[in-house]
């Protein structure tokens, strides 16, 4: 824990990092970064028009992964000008409290993520378990609701955590492990006694990420039994095929957080380029890849696409 003087308590400005080792290339980096953030973007505002635009897909399933889009462009705007003028312009300082909204941002939407999936697991256990009785469980009033208790859940556990950081006293101006601020690494820069934010920060992660976890888990496990009883192979693989996209999702998410924590873990022996790359992929390629794994696995979205750029290319087809 760094040490506190009079002169030097509650710097102006944090230091943001970029990859170690590679810091005179940040040009050359922003050009991959740039590109992924582009695509991640364009593809999660794809998903929201298609959706928007289609009434047929004004249905649980599309409304869910509407609100997955959502989260996702939320993350990626949270990132977005921190990480750009980290490797593009080389500037590095933060203020403390642009650096704690950030912080909000970021663990907001990756948590309304975490919620959104639950949601999503919850949407496929009920289209498996009950289909006749889908779509009066899951109707447009109960998804919003679902919704507004998702953006509740999110901010709600998280202003506390801002709370408690923003009252610690800080030492002078430290270096921060990423391009973006996050809790734990902004709470090392403190010299005061971390142990009030340090437990609250592992009761935010049991209570939503940790358990949203073990209930995704128990949804399919419930939803393989159902799909086992199923008597015709051929529904048993319909039914399934209807969670794969969310699968991959689900592992997009959850496996670059289990990387990081194992990297933490063992942090002495890794390289410092490691944890900084994980976590990077952390809060990058979920919003990335949901949209493309969405796009080419779900046949409705897909279509509905290809039919927007045919018309856009051939204008006087109809």
């Amino acid at each position: 824990m760094p040490t506190c003087n009079k002169t030097d308590i509650s710097p102006a400005v944090f230091l943001l990092a970029g990859i170690p080792g590679l810091e005179t290339d940040g040009p050359w980096i922003s050009i991959p970064f740039s590109s992924l953030y582009l695509i991640a973007i364009l593809g999660n505002t794809l998903i929201l028009f298609v959706i928007k635009t289609q009434q047929n897909l004004h249905q649980p399933m599309y409304l869910f992964l509407s609100m997955l889009s959502v989260t996702d462009l939320g993350l990626s705007v949270s990132t977005l000008p921190t990480m750009l003028s980290v490797f593009m312009f080389n500037t590095r300082e933060i203020a403390i409290d642009v650096c704690l909204t950030q912080l909000f941002f970021i663990h907001t939407f990756l948590l309304m993520d975490s919620s959104v999936l639950l949601a999503m697991a919850f949407d496929r256990f009920v289209a498996i378990r009950h289909p006749l009785r889908y779509p009066s469980i899951l109707t447009s009033a109960r998804i919003g609701n679902i919704g507004l208790a998702i953006i509740i859940r999110g901010a709600g556990l998280h202003v506390p955590a801002v709370i408690l950081l923003k009252r610690l006293p800080y030492s002078t101006i430290h270096p921060l492990s990423y391009s973006y601020c996050l809790h734990p690494d902004v709470m090392k820069m403190t010299c005061a006694d971390t142990m009030p934010s340090s437990f609250y920060g592992l009761f935010i992660v049991l209570s939503s990420i940790g358990l949203d976890s073990v209930l995704i888990i128990l949804s399919y496990i419930m939803i393989f039994k159902t799909v086992l009883s199923i008597a015709s192979k051929e529904e048993r693989l319909k039914a399934l095929n209807t969670c794969v996209s969310h699968i991959c999702a689900v592992l997009i998410f959850y496996i670059p957080m289990i990387g990081i924590s194992m990297i933490h873990r063992f942090e002495e022996r890794a390289s410092p380029l490691i944890p900084v790359l994980m976590a990077d992929v952390y809060v990058l390629v979920p919003p990335v890849m949901n949209p493309i794994v969405y796009s080419v696995k779900t046949k409705q979205i897909r279509r509905k696409i290809v039919q927007r750029f045919q018309r856009k290319r051939i204008p006087n087809k109809d």
